[in-house]
């Protein structure tokens, strides 16, 4: 029900940006919009809370009593003449029979399907951080190949400015010595062109992807340009020290913990069935007229039942075994999880730093050099002192570093990603970690 009371704060905007889905082609829709669609549309997080309910709707019919028994019955009808009279011991009976579950189990029961209703909105909580996750991979592949497209699109025109420079260098020099630039150069264009064909169908593939999340228009949409900060931003203090206890308080892990009470209590549920169960009955008979017309007594009976658990070793031994077993089961699963966490959490972490590395050398370092040395090759090759091949190799690099930096930025913003959601429930969780969807 938590995931239910916050659905107000995902916001109008949300319910807007929907709504301007198929009217997207002059949007942009940006990742914060993209993950709110994302979590408000996610039939996944309804389930859970209908699951919940009916857990815990089922917890109040285990803690109850076992519905009382109703008995109506002839007893010592005489065959030869039926008749209800003719016997002393010839009775019509009701009777009614209370069963007692053994020891307590009807509130062990009761407690582990709490228990186990307690699970949902950790899952709940684990569900959107893992949406966030996903969602946020999809979009920056979009962003990815948008950006690259866009690169290839804006540059175009240089190598069309190449080939206009190389036709006016044949035009004004001798065949032999020209001609192959004008051929490298519509080459290279041609190369370009197949390329951003390319790119482009991988931008509609990852539209496609993304649409599975936020709407079927989405092919119509265009990301928006720039990357949340939480996903590119270098954090003023340092990442937090990965160890287990980061992954302790993550959603995951909460969720497994509560599975470890559950099996807990199933442990003490079997327990109870070493204890008798008891059943309580009353029984009332009526009995007719004798034929001489005398009254006869009625007859009142009460009892008392206990079944004996004499022979356990081939049940509640075993059934109490096994519920040890997968108590035990459930917490080795919990040490792999963290171990999976703490892992991931590593490995994210070493990417994103060697990535800053890259994306820092590109920007501060490589793009001005190869810029440079693309102007230089075209000057020299204006000036018959240079190699148009050269320029346009200078030029092609260029482009490649550009679209290489595009690459390393998506990538670190995946890794942030990835990281934000292995570390879910750390201060460093990003906006749309579990505790917003927290009372």
């Amino acid at each position: 029900m938590r995931y239910l009371r916050h659905l107000p704060k995902l916001g109008m905007a949300t319910m807007l940006a929907i709504s301007a889905l198929p009217a997207a082609a002059q949007q942009e829709l940006d990742l914060t919009a993209a993950i709110e669609i994302a979590l408000q549309d996610d039939p996944w997080l309804q389930g859970s809370v209908y699951q919940e309910q009916a857990l815990r709707e089922d917890a109040v019919a285990q803690g109850a009593l076992p519905d009382p028994r109703l008995t109506l019955g002839l007893a010592n009808l005489p065959t030869d003449t039926f008749d209800l009279g003719q016997e002393a011991m010839t009775q019509t009976t009701i009777g009614f029979t209370q069963r007692f579950p053994r020891g307590d189990s009807r509130h062990i029961a009761k407690a582990r399907v709490l228990q186990m209703a307690s699970i949902q909105p950790r899952q709940r909580d684990n569900r959107v951080v893992k949406v966030t996750e996903t969602v946020s991979h999809l979009w920056l592949d979009v962003w990815r190949a948008q950006q690259s497209v866009q690169l290839i699109e804006s540059n175009r025109g240089l190598f069309e400015q190449l080939e206009d420079v190389a036709q006016a260098g044949y035009r004004s020099a001798t065949m032999g010595a020209r001609l192959q630039d004008v051929i490298r150069a519509s080459v290279e264009l041609t190369r370009l062109d197949d390329r951003l064909t390319a790119l482009t169908a991988e931008l509609n593939s990852s539209r496609e992807a993304l649409a599975e999340w936020v709407a079927s228009r989405v092919d119509q949409m265009a990301v928006a340009n720039t990357i949340p900060s939480y996903l590119t931003a270098v954090p003023a203090n340092g990442r937090p020290r990965v160890d287990s206890a980061l992954a302790i308080d993550h959603p995951m892990i909460r969720a497994t913990d509560k599975l470890i009470e559950t099996r807990a209590l199933e442990v003490d549920l079997a327990r109870q069935a070493y204890k008798p169960e008891w059943s309580l009955s009353a029984q009332y008979g009526y009995r007719d007229k004798a034929p001489n017309g005398q009254d006869r007594a009625d007859f009142f009976s009460v009892g008392i039942s206990v079944d004996l658990p004499l022979f356990t070793g081939n049940r509640q031994d075993r059934n109490l075994n096994a519920s040890v077993a997968r108590a035990e089961a459930v917490k080795t699963e919990r040490t792999l999880q963290l171990r999976q966490l703490q892992a991931s959490a590593r490995s994210a972490r070493v990417r994103i730093e060697r990535l800053d590395e890259r994306i820092t050398r590109y920007r501060e370092t490589l793009l001005p050099q190869m810029e440079q040395q693309a102007e230089a090759a075209l000057s020299a090759y204006n000036s018959d002192d240079g190699d148009f091949a050269e320029a346009v190799r200078a030029r092609i690099a260029e482009l490649n570093a550009r679209i290489e930096l595009v690459q390393m930025v998506a990538e670190r913003a995946k890794s942030q990603a990835s990281f934000n959601y292995v570390t879910a429930g750390a201060d460093n969780a990003s906006p749309f970690s579990s505790t917003r969807y927290q009372d």
